[in-house]
């Protein structure tokens, strides 16, 4: 053809290799964040809350550490999830997330690999009489 492609692969599909290179941009589907909030909204409340936003299926909430004015709590939340309406909605409600600990992203889950085997060591000795 007068494409100027056919010459490299006859008979290739070219039109139909692009509409599968242009991905819609993945989804979040799971969210692990280490949340300092205050004691106000009580976590059930705040389980509730993060729960009721567009789109999130499933939200667990354990407290991690308490003290006089403030809780540290690990938030896994899944979904089809926004990570900057999830952020604003904690900030509203006064906490701040300090770290993202698990990201799950795309069309589907991924179970995690076991860690790797440690390596072990072959000593080899010489001169043993």
């Amino acid at each position: 053809g007068g494409d100027g492609k056919s010459f490299l692969l006859p008979g290739h599909d070219f039109e139909r290799e692009e509409k599968f290179m242009v991905r819609k941009k993945p989804k979040l589907r799971r969210l692990v964040l280490d949340v300092l909030k205050p004691h106000s909204p009580p976590l059930p409340e705040f389980a509730m809350k993060l729960g009721s936003m567009p789109k999130v299926e499933g939200v667990n909430v354990t407290l991690v550490e308490i003290d006089k004015d403030t809780e540290t709590v690990k938030v896994t939340i899944d979904g089809e999830l926004e990570y900057e309406k999830i952020n604003s909605m904690i900030e509203e409600w006064g906490g701040v997330i300090h770290s993202v600990d698990e990201v799950v992203a795309g069309r589907r889950p991924v179970r995690e690999a076991p860690p790797p085997e440690p390596r072990r060591r072959i000593v080899r000795r010489e001169g043993i009489e």
